[in-house]
């Protein structure tokens, strides 16, 4: 019998395989297949890499596809029959080790899978600093009844449909960012790698890598959804911060390793931007000690955007399920990653 090994067991609930799922995966199982199910927890948290339980050391030993939140070296070494590993992550930073790298085993992940709830998190981020909500619960903590910080010549209240928007990583979650911000009336601009291959949903036009830092003076809200590897590490720092917009808002929702956090949190606190939508960071958990902390302008999460209480397994199992019966036919799968390109 093929072996594929399910290990989804987080120890954090919303990442959790639930039940119905166990029974989802039993039901997709093809012909010839066992499916196994590591019963002991297992950290969701980044790309892969935390230390595996005992059970899924011992059940990998045999297996040909193993299914989980990345996926560490010491599983890979024990893992002498694998050749297919899916996570239900979208970044494979984790994954992407020496050995790994070296072998012909695939890497799919689940881009596109959390792309809803992330662009939700990203629209429901910059409404906050559109509308001033940020001063608005200042103002309410304070028992303040300020209307001149709103009505005033020092208003920077905005619609979203006057805003132009720079989208550095126009895959599934760009495209939909910038589909919900394009209905709101945003006009959208893409940055991707080969805008030969057209123009996504929610984008007016793409640009390639090399174009979108001439871009920054006429956007005045820029996105990063980008996958991190080693063209997007310190990607945007103080010289492209300061070529952006006065009062321009700054979004990253990719990774901590794109943006220098101490360049937007100084141009933050002297008013030169607007504020940041965070949910990643170069560091995580972020240091006591960071000054974006302190920042009201700042809408600041710990790495929970793609949060999805339904529509995360509804979406994971049914790619999972669709990958399984192309790779047990032997047809091409979904959502392959380039370990070149790491993405």
């Amino acid at each position: 019998m093929r072996r594929l090994v399910a290990d989804l067991r987080a120890r954090a609930w919303r990442w959790m395989l639930p039940e119905n799922g166990v029974e989802r995966l039993h039901a997709a199982t093809p012909d010839g297949w066992e499916l196994v199910v590591v019963r002991s927890p297992t950290v969701s948290d980044g790309d892969g890499g935390a230390q595996p339980s005992a059970e899924a050391l011992a059940a990998i030993r045999e297996a040909e596809v193993y299914v989980g939140f990345g996926m560490s070296r010491a599983l890979f070494t024990a893992a002498a029959r694998l050749r297919w590993v899916h996570t239900a992550a979208a970044g494979v930073g984790g994954l992407l080790f020496p050995e790994m790298l070296a072998s012909d085993v695939l890497i799919t992940n689940s881009a596109g899978v959390h792309a809803a709830p992330m662009a939700e998190q990203v629209l429901g981020g910059l409404l906050v600093l559109l509308r001033q909500l940020d001063i608005a619960g200042m103002r309410q903590r304070e028992r303040c009844w300020d209307r001149e910080a709103f009505v005033g010549a020092g208003s920077a209240m905005r619609e979203v449909r006057d805003c132009r928007v720079l989208v550095v990583g126009a895959g599934g979650i760009g495209s939909a960012i910038a589909s919900r911000l394009r209905l709101l009336g945003a006009r959208c601009t893409g940055v991707r790698r080969h805008p030969e291959r057209g123009v996504p949903e929610g984008f007016e036009r793409v640009v390639e890598p090399g174009q979108w830092q001439a871009l920054l003076p006429e956007h005045d809200v820029l996105v990063l959804s980008a996958p991190a590897t080693a063209e997007t590490a310190a990607l945007v720092g103080a010289a492209e911060l300061d070529r952006l917009p006065p009062r321009a808002i700054v979004v990253n929702v990719a990774r901590g390793s794109l943006l220098d956090e101490e360049a937007l949190a100084a141009r933050v606190a002297d008013g030169r931007l607007r504020g940041a939508v965070l949910d990643v960071f170069a560091e995580e958990p972020l240091p006591a000690t960071s000054p974006l902390w302190g920042l009201s302008s700042v809408v600041l999460t710990p790495h929970v955007s793609a949060v999805s209480p339904n529509g995360f397994w509804e979406r994971e199992l049914a790619l999972v399920a669709d990958n399984w019966s192309r790779y047990a036919r032997g047809e091409a799968l979904v959502n392959v990653v380039d370990k070149d390109l790491g993405y």
